[in-house]
């Protein structure tokens, strides 16, 4: 298992994210989350990958679940 996680969040542009655990810039950008998936897969195939809820509940915004 990779020491850090890949992060895929939505932006405003309406496209994904791929974000490493620490960094405040995206490693690549996708145009769907399915893609996003698929590219952190290839970018790093043993890291644990956290996507970004989009919904959100009563309390606020969902966090992020593993895939």
């Amino acid at each position: 298992m990779s020491k850090h996680g890949l992060y895929i969040e939505p932006r405003a542009q309406g496209d994904y994210a791929i974000r490493r655990e620490e960094s405040k810039r995206a490693s690549a950008t996708a145009p769907t989350q399915k893609e996003a998936i698929a590219r952190a897969r290839e970018m790093e195939p043993n890291a644990e990958i956290h996507v970004a809820r989009v919904r959100s509940s009563g309390d606020g915004p969902d966090k992020f679940r593993k895939v």
